[in-house]
């Protein structure tokens, strides 16, 4: 074997020293970014996934309208804490409840990558939906396909240049603008944006320049940052390279097949002759969003996007030999012919995040449908009544739930306590809202015996059902105790 070849660390693979890759993918030797115009796809694989991405995008765009019971389907708004996750409300007193979730979410990211890599990546990110299904679709609408685009990347600025290039940058930012107000939607809500619209920019300035920013900031990122945002940016293409193994699921090069690969000549026999499959047609390179070369092995700027699958494919249908020398498949496979197996460590994250669900789903279900609160005002005291001494409390009510309630007060402990309220006997609780007022309770002179006691309130539906319970003290005057 001649010096000028090495082995690929792990893999057999007979590989050109100076062809074997040493650098970033989108970047010249000489540091300076290199643009990627890839192929456009096309295949099985290609359709499967422009399905989804028209599906997601038409949640993406509903969701904002969508409503349970009155509340929308889903807001962040951090400025003012309001928080609706499915319909249902969530408050900062629940925290713990979103902190849970999240914590519960990126155990699921984990179990997802160490099975199956980054296929989240190259189906269902944002960034790859927008970027491949909407950005790169006005990329081959104006300017063509990849040689089209090269060819206009590399002549001077005509008319020609100056029209499509103005063009296909105008429609990115009338893109990213929408993009932005949709966004916006999610934290303050689709009539709030509307009505910020009408309005103008002037009447909402601060509001107007953050859309600005955020447009600016998508249309950087669609237009000129693209690629990057996952090879230089991206937290998840890091963690996928510390959780993915050889019992992963990815987009592989059948390397024991496809080497030791050559052009293709019609006829020939590249069995015997010790050719492998691949015949070195540079589909697969020329088709990567990312600019890389899938055979080289599995790489961090690699999403999983099966564009290479299908560009291989089509070229080993042309040639007739067998497709799938580009598949989905794992490092294992390729190497011993082992089929998949769900491992141990699979099986342990599946316990650990089945644990967390099953606790999360607690949380959620003991969360409860209102939170009671009753505080002394500061500096007051008790004060005595026709033989009854009486507390002044201010009260919180919080009603988590998704309708009108109405609820009465009452003492659980000690007994014989009585509960006045500043109006009628009943409050009404509006959905979603806080509650406040004073309320005076009572005990009889001769039931107190103690300068402070403990009480414990409960506030009550009509049908007697104990909503929510609180625990405070009671003040009296002091007594000596024989």
């Amino acid at each position: 074997m001649s010096e000028e070849k090495q082995y690929r660390g792990g893999q057999g693979q007979v590989v050109e020293a100076e062809t074997f890759r040493d650098s970033v993918g989108t970047m010249e030797q000489s540091g300076k970014r290199k643009w990627v115009f890839p192929r456009k796809p096309k295949g099985r694989y290609t359709d499967y996934r422009t399905i989804v991405a028209v599906i997601l995008l038409a949640i993406f765009f509903a969701i904002p309208f969508i409503k349970i019971n009155g509340n929308p389907f889903l807001l962040l708004n951090i400025l003012d804490r309001q928080f609706f996750i499915l319909g249902q409300p969530f408050y900062p007193q629940d925290f713990f409840i979103l902190a849970m979730g999240a914590i519960t979410s990126i155990v699921f990211i984990i179990l997802f990558t160490v099975v199956f890599g980054r296929i989240f990546c190259g189906w269902i990110c944002p960034q790859t939906i927008f970027l491949e299904m909407i950005f790169r679709k006005i990329d081959y609408l104006i300017e063509g396909d990849r040689n089209k685009q090269m060819k206009l990347d590399r002549q001077e600025w005509n008319a020609e240049k100056i029209t499509k290039r103005g063009l296909k940058y105008f429609i990115f930012v009338v893109i990213s603008l929408i993009i932005t107000h949709w966004m916006f939607m999610y934290i303050v809500g689709h009539q709030e944006v509307l009505n910020i619209m009408q309005e103008g920019p002037f009447a909402n300035f601060s509001n107007f320049l953050v859309m600005i920013i955020f447009t600016a900031a998508f249309y950087f990122t669609f237009a000129w940052f693209r690629e990057q945002v996952c090879t230089l940016v991206c937290p998840y293409g890091r963690l996928q390279g510390v959780l993915i193994d050889k019992q992963t699921i990815n987009v592989y090069y059948d390397f024991k097949r496809g080497e030791n690969r050559s052009k293709w000549r019609k006829g020939e026999d590249r069995a015997a002759e010790g050719k492998g499959d691949c015949i070195d047609c540079n589909q697969c390179v020329v088709v990567c969003p990312t600019g890389i070369d899938i055979r080289d092995g599995q790489q961090l700027e690699c999403v999983n996007c099966t564009a290479c699958i299908d560009a291989c494919d089509e070229v080993m249908v042309k040639v007739g030999l067998p497709k799938g020398l580009i598949r989905y498949a794992t490092e294992d496979e390729i190497e011993k012919e082992l089929p998949f197996k769900f491992t141990n460590r699979m099986k342990a994250y599946s316990a650990v995040l089945l644990l967390m669900v099953g606790f999360l789903g607690f949380l959620l279900s003991n969360r409860g449908t209102m939170e009671a609160k009753f505080i002394k005002p500061a500096g007051s005291s008790y004060f005595v009544r026709d033989g009854n001494i009486t507390n002044i409390y201010n009260y919180t009510f919080l009603n988590k739930s998704t309708k009108n309630q109405v609820v009465t007060v009452k003492i659980i402990e000690p007994e014989h306590g009585k509960v006045t309220l500043s109006g009628e006997d009943k409050i009404m609780l509006k959905k979603d809202q806080i509650t406040k007022g004073t309320v005076n309770i009572s005990f009889p002179e001769k039931e107190v015996t103690v300068s402070k006691q403990k009480v414990k309130i409960g506030v009550y539906d009509t049908s007697g059902k104990l909503l929510d319970s609180f625990d405070t003290y009671f003040e009296g005057p002091f007594k000596i105790q024989f």
